[in-house]
């Protein structure tokens, strides 16, 4: 059974950082990919950055030089750094994860708000004033 738990949200100012982790278990695949999405209320689930089981990253056009994604894969934890927070960067933000590394390579993690990840956390909660 997978389990992702998201931690590291809160109520940040404008121009200010927040540092989200996902601690995955129950994850037996040595190959995977895995990806943050954030859903803003009204609006569609959005995948923001992805990272594969060789650490290899890609993210979504709009938080290119703002989103750092990373990974200890020791703690079995990936990491988004967020920088710059804007406005707009309020939103729930879930932790995806697939065994299929290839869907982080092709891209295809960012298709149907992240239809082809089949594990997914609860969430954190982002909020920017």
């Amino acid at each position: 059974h997978v389990q992702l738990v998201e931690s590291g949200g809160g109520s940040v100012q404008a121009g200010g950082s927040l540092r989200l982790s996902c601690e995955r278990s129950g994850f037996v695949y040595t190959g995977y990919c895995m990806a943050w999405f954030r859903q803003a209320p009204g609006k569609e689930r959005e995948g923001v950055a992805a990272i594969d089981s060789d650490g290899s990253v890609s993210y979504a056009d709009s938080v290119k030089g703002r989103f750092a994604i990373s990974q200890d894969v020791a703690k079995r934890t990936i990491f988004l750094q967020i920088n710059n927070l804007k406005l707009a960067d309020a939103a729930m933000y879930y932790c995806a994860a697939s065994s299929v590394k290839h869907d982080c390579v092709s891209g295809s993690w960012r298709y149907d708000g992240g239809a082809y990840l089949g594990d997914w956390g609860q969430g954190t909660q982002v909020t920017v004033s």
